[in-house]
C-alpha cells in the first residue's frame, strides 16, 4: 500500500500509469464524476475552473465512478468521448474505479481518511433519502461529484458535498487560498 496519497497508483484515462506526483506543486480538485447523473451538468462548471486557474496551479482531476444507481456505464473510452464532445472537457480524466465500499480505489480511501466529513455533504443526503435512496454514510462519498481539494504539498484540505456546485463560493475561497497560500 502506498504510504502517502502522491503515492497511490491511478491509470489516466487512455491507460497509462502514473501517480498523484505528476501534479506535485499544483492545487488538486479531485472529483468522482458520471455521465448519466443529474448533476453531469457540473463538467462545464469543472471546466470553467480549470480554465480559469490552471495558470495559477490547480488542476482538476476527473474519476469516473459507476458506484451509484449505474450512472456511469461507459468504457474509458466511451467517457473520455463523451466528455470531449458533450463539455469539451480538457481537465486530466483518469480510468474508471470504484469510490466506494469493499472496492474503493486506495485513493478515494486515502482522500475520506483524510478529510471523513464533506462540507454540505449531508444535504445531497437528505435530498436523496427523500427520493427513497439511502447514501452511505459518512466518511463514505455520498453520490457523484463530490470534491476534494489537495493543496501544492499533497494535504487534503477541503471536502465538498455532491450539490455543492464549481462556483460555489466556498469551493472557490478553499481553491484560491492555496493557490495564494502556497505560491
Amino acid at each position: 500500500m502506498a504510504t502517502t496519497l502522491q503515492d497511490v497508483p491511478i491509470r489516466t484515462i487512455d491507460g497509462s500509469d502514473t501517480t498523484l506526483k505528476a501534479y506535485d506543486g499544483s492545487v488538486l480538485l479531485v472529483v468522482n464524476v458520471a455521465s448519466k447523473c443529474g448533476l453531469t451538468k457540473q463538467y462545464d462548471g469543472l471546466e470553467a475552473l480549470y480554465r480559469k486557474y490552471r495558470d495559477q496551479g490547480l488542476v482538476v482531476l476527473g474519476f469516473p465512478a459507476n458506484d451509484f444507481r449505474g450512472q456511469e456505464p461507459g468504457s474509458d473510452a466511451e467517457i473520455a468521448d463523451f466528455c470531449k464532445t458533450t463539455y469539451d472537457v480538457d481537465f486530466p480524466l483518469f480510468s474508471k474505479i470504484s469510490v466506494l465500499g469493499p472496492d474503493k480505489h486506495p485513493l478515494y480511501a486515502a482522500l475520506t481518511e483524510a478529510q471523513p466529513k464533506a462540507v454540505n455533504g449531508e444535504s445531497m443526503r437528505k435530498m436523496l433519502a427523500g427520493h427513497g435512496i439511502e447514501a452511505a454514510p459518512e466518511p463514505e462519498i455520498g453520490w457523484n461529484f463530490e470534491k476534494f481539494v489537495v493543496g501544492r504539498d499533497g494535504e487534503v484540505v477541503g471536502r465538498f458535498g455532491p450539490d455543492t456546485t464549481p462556483d460555489d463560493p466556498a469551493l472557490v475561497a478553499a481553491i484560491e487560498r492555496e493557490l495564494v497560500a502556497s505560491e
